[in-house]
């Protein structure tokens, strides 16, 4: 009788993959790494397609046993499978650390269970997602799986706040200010205990101060009964209405309905519900652009262990002042290299009036986004955003905005790393100090 089999599956607090009793740590233990390293890489219109062979692997292996007599074959082709994706994609990725440590999981795989490298190779299958009437959240879910039954502890209602970044780019912060920024590269928008999200903007037009957001990776962090850590990922035309490993739900918890994600228009709008810290995101490609908006408590928001790191992230302390950009007033030129068949004023100003009848911020931004790209999508973006805010903002007072908001000047005197690196470092932190907990327990 063959001994009993072990579930292949993802320790997320401790940052790496088991393969049953046999598998040391090096066995796969890439996949939670790459969610950090992922999202801070600054290559954001890159066509290496890395993500695209992970998701093809897991959702080969997800749900299986660990390799016993019977079907290591098949996970041995799955895994040859995953190497010939590589190759495919080996020209574009050759600085790329997530392509890297694939190459380097998949030997270690191979070398473990004696794999071929010469063989049959498997076809991706979707992983078993949950009947259609477990859809919605399970009656008897974990009261900590509802932010309202439990994080909220006092007797007043929770306070919401709103954050969202569209266009080229407008950001408007938890605080309600709004200001417009360059913030080329790879910049984390929100960071706390439950809750990472960052953004890479690149250039709308080369050589221009200008840029629109390119790729967007949200993690959700591996949170007690409610859900695994889950990734979820978009970039320009890859808009996808599922996590990284092919789920739709917080995975195989007992409130895994806690957090789900729809998609409301296909390949345009997609919404995530994470009941379980009462946050909604709402994701759109508008255009070759990704908008971002969020819903979330303020409980959430301040919830960090190192309150001082909080003036890092976007979407609470804002852009720096030396990322700031104006807007041009009636008869005035983009402040950047514009694109030849940009708008005049006038004519952006009557096109952004037929989405955006009050002017406020969001008509602005419709109109300074009109003068430096002269693409028509940025219009959308605005009138999109601007519902969003509708939708997702708690104070209807607040919905328009009339007055941008600087950045006090003693903050831009301090000197700050280069983007990327800053969310590079901030995002290692936050891995090592996760694995130095699992070594510890």
């Amino acid at each position: 009788m063959q001994p009993p089999r072990e579930r292949l599956v993802v320790t997320g607090r401790a940052g790496w993959m088991g393969m049953g009793r046999g598998a040391g740590r090096s066995a796969l233990g890439f996949w939670p790494t790459l969610a950090f390293l992922l999202c801070s890489l600054p290559a954001a219109t890159s066509p290496c397609k890395i993500l695209k062979c992970n998701s093809e692997f897991w959702s080969a292996t997800a749900g299986s046993h660990s390799p016993a007599s019977d079907d290591a074959p098949e996970f041995c082709a799955a895994l040859r499978t995953y190497a010939l994706c590589t190759r495919r994609t080996a020209r574009t990725c050759r600085g790329d650390l997530a392509y890297h440590s694939a190459v380097h999981g998949i030997e270690d795989l191979m070398s473990q269970y004696n794999c071929s490298k010469d063989g049959p190779t498997s076809q991706p299958r979707l992983r078993t997602l949950p009947p259609p009437s477990d859809s919605q959240e399970r009656s008897d879910s974990p009261e900590i799986c509802h932010y309202e039954k439990s994080f909220h502890k006092h007797s007043a209602a929770p306070n919401y706040t709103h954050c969202g970044l569209f266009g080229d780019p407008h950001l408007r912060t938890f605080t309600d200010r709004f200001q417009t920024c360059k913030v080329q590269g790879a910049w984390p928008l929100i960071d706390n205990n439950y809750l990472n999200v960052q953004v890479t903007n690149t250039p709308v037009l080369p050589g221009s101060a200008a840029t629109a957001t390119s790729k967007l990776t949200i993690i959700f962090k591996n949170f007690q009964e409610c859900v695994d850590q889950k990734v979820y990922q978009a970039e320009m035309d890859e808009l996808p209405a599922a996590f990284a490993d092919g789920s739709k739900n917080g995975g195989d918890k007992h409130g895994a309905n806690s957090l789900k994600i729809t998609e409301k228009v296909s390949g345009q709008h997609v919404e995530i519900q994470a009941k379980y810290i009462g946050t909604t995101i709402v994701v759109r490609q508008v255009g070759r652009y990704l908008t971002f908006a969020v819903r979330m408590p303020e409980e959430v928001v301040h919830a960090v262990e190192d309150r001082d790191g909080q003036g890092l992230y976007l979407c609470l302390r804002g852009c720096p002042l030396n990322q700031q950009i104006d807007f041009p007033g009636p008869g005035a030129r983009s402040p950047a290299p514009a694109a030849a068949d940009t708008f005049p004023y006038e004519a952006a100003a009557a096109k952004c009036k037929e989405k955006l009848p009050v002017e406020d911020l969001y008509y602005q931004a419709c109109v300074f986004d009109l003068l430096t790209t002269g693409d028509v999508n940025f219009t959308l973006a605005a009138y999109y955003a601007l519902e969003d805010v509708k939708m997702l903002h708690s104070n209807k007072d607040r919905l328009h905005l009339y007055e941008r908001t600087r950045e006090p000047p003693g903050r831009a005197a301090a000197p700050r790393p280069r983007p990327g690196s800053l969310a590079l470092l901030a995002l290692l932190a936050a891995f090592l100090r996760a694995v130095a907990m699992a070594v510890a327990a």
